[in-house]
């Protein structure tokens, strides 16, 4: 399971069942769960536990110290759930004391060729960043997001649930759950109405969200105005609940 070239540090845990191709390097404090594969010419620095049924591609670094200049090698984690994918010259950092000292994964996340993770980012699960998308430190990303090819987001910045963004899009501010955003400027246009019907949202759902979505973007109301008439719409729905606390903490405004 292990190639005879590769090198596996004393120090870290791998299942019995993981697979390590050749010329890959497995620092000291990497864990490694059952069923993950790791191709040729692969890094990973620890501390970084990566979950089960992962497929990691060749020419990836994993767990790499964060590329900010106050780190001083302090103690830090990676941490990646189950079932993703990890494509060819991926880049994921640890995280920073200046955060929470972790970054974060979850499951069944897609990471195309040539996508970026800075440190202390947190993505959830069933996100796709499509080849080239880079995201900077601090970033948060929601379940079901996808960022198109060459997207770029800038440091802070949340990215809500089944989001989308348009390829080469540059994401200065918060952008809120559903909303497709795109062009250049970035700017809003529309809820990403397919990504949610492929997850089985219903068609009630996106008739609501598409009305909060007027109400948040063509209504010409201050944000907290608009937040106001979205609860009065919101009622028992959980998406628009979600949609109405995500506008309660956002950080650097919202992309509008």
């Amino acid at each position: 399971m292990i190639d005879p070239r590769a090198v596996v540090h004393l120090n870290a845990e791998l299942a019995d069942n993981v697979k390590v191709g050749p010329f890959s390097i497995i620092g000291p404090d990497v864990q490694i769960d059952d069923g993950t594969e790791i191709g040729p010419h692969v890094v990973i620095k620890g501390p970084t536990s990566i979950g089960k049924d992962n497929t990691i591609y060749q020419f990836t670094s994993i767990g790499e110290d964060p590329q900010d200049k106050k780190y001083a090698d302090e103690i830090t984690r990676l941490e990646i759930g189950d079932r993703n994918v990890i494509r060819e010259f991926c880049t994921m950092h640890r995280g920073t004391q200046q955060d929470q000292g972790v970054t974060r994964i979850g499951n069944d996340n897609l990471f195309m060729a040539y996508t970026h993770v800075a440190h202390d980012c947190e993505i959830g699960d069933h996100v796709i960043m499509a080849n080239g998308a880079s995201i900077a430190g601090h970033v948060h990303i929601g379940n079901h997001a996808i960022l198109g090819g060459f997207t770029l987001v800038h440091q802070f910045t949340q990215i809500g649930e089944y989001s989308f963004s348009a390829m080469g899009s540059a994401i200065t501010q918060d952008i809120p759950p559903f909303v497709m955003v795109g062009g250049r400027p970035t700017r809003p246009h529309g809820i990403n109405s397919v990504g949610m019907e492929r997850n089985g949202v219903s068609p009630e759902v996106v008739r609501q969200i598409r009305k909060a979505y007027k109400i948040l973007y063509k209504n010409n109301l201050r944000l907290e105005d608009a937040i106001e008439e979205m609860e009065d719409l919101a009622g028992e729905s959980n998406e628009l609940s979600s949609m109405v606390s995500f506008l309660r903490n956002v950080t650097r405004g919202i992309l509008r």
